[in-house]
């Protein structure tokens, strides 16, 4: 596998967990089975020599938000039992989610808590996705509204931690809650935001990853060719 990332020269590479995963579950037959599924994904990402394995937080649904973000943390720790994450590679990055009820990861503030539980555990860092940010509540899209979200996410994930961005305009307005994923410069949230994150210095060390739809063919070349358009050599 390292052959083909070396080939292809993918660095890092990236992989995300399968979108039924839920470890803050409160049902306990369903948790378990969600454990050993992310157990799977991670002999997975270790089978591919992957830098990041991106995971959602999950939904507390049936229980109260501490309790889902104490069981998201174990059940992480328990997946990842016996193997050397650290020796390999491989960190694990919580993603901030839309904001939806009972799910985690709404605020930037939920993220560094479950960063937080796992910081001795497990190699742990953030992923941010755009989309998620905006429907969220927070301000991306005026040019101090960005500054104003950038510093509340250092003051808490700390942007040093934010190894991977997620880039997807919205479909839906900002406070909506909804996920609803669209093309770069076709939604609620603009090309220049893109354009601020991309050539801000204090993100340079992040990857930048297109998740956009595919409504048509080669929709995800435009959409990689929309973004690489915004960047200043």
């Amino acid at each position: 596998m390292k052959r083909l990332r070396d080939q292809y020269d993918l660095k890092p590479l990236v992989i995300h967990t399968n979108y039924l995963v839920n470890l803050a579950g409160a049902n306990e037959s369903f948790l378990k089975k969600s454990v050993e599924a992310f157990r799977g994904e991670i002999e997975r990402a270790l089978t591919l020599c992957a830098d990041y394995l991106v995971l959602h937080p999950g939904s507390f649904r049936g229980s109260g938000r501490e309790q889902g973000l104490m069981r998201t943390a174990a059940a992480i720790a328990a997946a990842a039992q016996g193997l050397d994450l650290a020796r390999q590679g491989l960190t694990i990055l919580i993603e901030n989610t839309a904001g939806a009820e009972y799910s985690l990861g709404g605020s930037f503030e939920q993220v560094a808590e479950v960063l937080e539980y796992l910081r001795n555990l497990v190699p742990v860092g953030a992923c941010i996705d755009t989309c998620h940010t905006h429907v969220a509540g927070y301000d991306i899209v005026d040019p101090q509204g960005l500054e104003g979200t950038l510093k509340r996410l250092d003051e808490t994930v700390g942007l040093n931690n934010v190894r991977v961005w997620h880039c997807n305009d919205a479909k839906a307005a900002r406070g909506s809650k909804l996920d609803r994923h669209q093309h770069i410069g076709k939604g609620s949230i603009g090309l220049e935001p893109f354009r601020r994150l991309l050539n801000d210095p204090r993100l340079a060390h992040a990857a930048f990853i297109a998740e956009t739809p595919i409504d048509e063919p080669g929709d995800d070349f435009r959409n990689v060719a929309a973004l690489r358009k915004l960047v200043r050599e």
